[in-house]
This record gives C-alpha cells, structure tokens and sequence, in this order.
C-alpha cells in the first residue's frame, strides 16, 4: 500500500523576496530623443526658411526676397496610463509587498508604451524613405549596402548636426547584422567574434528592440502604419515631452479594502520640420 503525503508537508523556499516579472523589452526613446520633463504642454520651435544666395555677372544690383518664419510645436496630446487594485487581505497574508511589486510593474507598463509611442510617432514624422533589398536585414549581404544607403541620406551637411546617426532595428533583424559584422575585416569581425553583436557598424548606433514594437495601429491620437518598418535618423534631433515624466498615486477605494494604485504619465513626440529628412522610414522588402 503506497503512502500518500500532504502537500502541507513539505518545506518551501523562496528564491527573493519578491515578485518575479515576465522579461521587460529594452527602451530606446531617451536615448535617441532629446527629453522635456517640464509642466509645458506645448513646445515651440519656429524656423526660417533658407535663403538662397545668387551668381550672376557683375552688375551691382539685387532683387530683394522676403523673409518667411514659420512656427512650429510640440504638443501633448496623449496619456499612458496602468492600474490594479491590491486587497488588504492580499498584503496582509502575501509574504511579499505586491503593492511595491505591481507599482514597480505598472511603471515600467507605462514607461513602455511612452517608448513605442515615441519609436512610432518619430518614424511617421520623418519624411526621408528607404525601401530595403530583398531580404532585407535578414539577409547579411544586404546590411552594408543598407548602412551606406542610410549613411547617404544624412551627409553633406554642416559639420556636426548629421554626427549621430543611429538605427531601430527589431531582434528579427539581428540574424543577417551577426553574420555581416563578423564577416567583417580583421579586428572588428573579431571584436565581433568573441563579444557578439557590436551596437555600433559603420559609425551608427544600432538599438534593438522586440518584434512587434513598431506597428499598424493606434495609439492615442496617432494612427501609425509602421508594421514592417526601421528608423534611421540623427540623434537628439527630435524631442519628447513627457510632463514630469510617470507619476504614480497609492488611493483608498470606497468598498473596497486595500489599496489601488495607478501610474500614469503624458506624452508628445515631434520631428522638427527642419529636420524631417533626416529621419529615414525604412521599408524592408
């Protein structure tokens, strides 16, 4: 006759002391953009319009041209926000502070829906276009032609403003960039070889982020159609507004024991109308 034992028998241990979370995607939106915390809701930025300079036989004389600004603004016009509702039973008999654990959770919710909107909105606002060879990035051939390609659309101009180019590829993308970079001549194919991928080729910082995050849907106001689509573009050219960034608040419900929490926070992205070529959407083929 086998003996049976209770469940209650056995010891159990915990390997934290807290909560463990499913795995968070990487955010890129700070570190392509510059970033306003400030109360504004509106950011201006005007501009002038290019004067072009003329050749002509000497003569003395000139045509005089108007002078055009035009305003251009940031505006905030969407909010991301999370919220549970943790019982006062649960903290009380929890052996861990699940309100601390699903704050922390719901933080990190919003801060990613702030990053894809960001990623999102950037790429709908810049006006450059690249259409990728077949294959595209999945196909190790074709990584150096698409950086030169890249590379072409942002040259050329005044020392400085076009230093920082960068990319967003998602983590599909990486299997043709691994075999391009270590395929690679001599001490960068190494580097390559023995660290893996290298987040900089050609001079470009090359961010990875999950499948999926760039997308055809809506967010907020902006109705993106980015499945199927990277951004190329400088570096702390285009700016997001997030007015003092994810707030937070810990409230009594009437009803209800405990407490619920909520973390929100308020967005706005812009390409200034300047800088939209420089902002590359690139279509993979």
């Amino acid at each position: 006759m086998a003996n049976t034992l209770s469940t209650y028998a056995l010891r159990h241990k915990y390997f934290k002391s807290n909560l463990e979370v499913a795995l968070r995607n990487a955010l890129i939106a700070e570190k392509i953009c510059n970033v306003d915390n400030t109360d504004l809701k509106t950011i201006e930025n005007p501009y002038i319009t290019n004067q072009t300079a003329t050749i002509q036989a000497v003569a003395g004389t000139y045509t005089v041209a108007a002078m055009t600004v035009t305003d251009d603004a940031l505006s905030v016009n969407d909010e991301v926000w999370a919220a549970t509702h943790v019982f006062d039973f649960e903290m009380r008999t929890a052996n861990f502070n699940l309100t601390a654990n699903f704050l922390d959770d719901l933080i990190y919710s919003v801060n990613f829906k702030v990053d894809q909107f960001v990623l999102n909105k950037v790429l709908s606002l810049g006006t450059g276009a690249y259409t990728t060879p077949a294959g595209g990035f999945t196909t190790a051939a074709n990584v150096a032609v698409i950086c030169a390609n890249l590379l072409s659309k942002v040259a050329g101009f005044q020392s400085g403003i076009a230093s920082n180019p960068f990319l967003v590829i998602e983590s599909t993308d990486l299997v043709g960039f691994a075999q391009a970079q270590v395929a690679s001549g001599f001490s960068y194919a190494d580097a390559a070889l023995k660290n893996g991928f290298m987040s900089n080729y050609m001079g470009i910082d090359i961010y990875v982020i999950r499948t999926g995050t760039f997308v055809t849907a809506t967010l907020g106001t902006l109705s993106a159609t980015n499945s199927g689509h990277r951004l190329f573009g400088i570096s702390n050219l285009a700016t997001y507004a997030s007015p003092r960034g994810v707030q937070y608040e810990e409230k009594k419900v009437s009803q209800k024991t405990g407490t619920e929490v909520v973390a929100y926070g308020l967005i706005g992205a812009k390409v200034w109308a300047p800088h939209t070529a420089l902002f590359v959407n690139i279509t993979l083929a």
